[in-house]
């Protein structure tokens, strides 16, 4: 274990993906909001007439947003699980992708060949 300090990002990390999830789920309510039709006339006067059948669009929102809010915490907390924090600190000298490079491969790229 090393004594070394938290830096203030590493700290403020959890914070920075419930802002990303926060933002997907007001998103997510935004848009349910707008194709509800929650901001015309028709909709909250047959709202305040009793006259609506089936949940209020303010509710279908909040549900929707909570949902998004929930999915994309999840689904950030799972891509957090994959990085290995001593892989964080190396550096990378050739593309990741690429084939790995054999180990006989002489300086300037040829490889050699044995004639046995």
């Amino acid at each position: 274990m090393s004594d070394e300090k938290p830096t203030r990002r590493d700290i403020l990390r959890p914070l920075h993906l419930l802002g990303i999830a926060l933002a997907c789920g007001v998103f997510a309510a935004i848009v349910t909001l707008v194709s509800t039709g929650a901001f015309t006339a028709r909709v909250n006067s047959a709202i305040a007439n009793g006259s609506y059948e089936g949940l209020t669009p303010i509710a279908l929102g909040l549900v929707v947003g909570g949902g998004a809010f929930i999915v994309t915490l999840l689904f950030l907390a799972m891509l957090i699980l994959v990085v290995d924090p001593a892989d964080v600190t190396k550096t990378v000298d050739r593309p990741v992708l690429y084939d790995a490079e054999p180990d006989d491969a002489d300086s300037d790229g040829t490889t050699k060949r044995s004639d046995s």
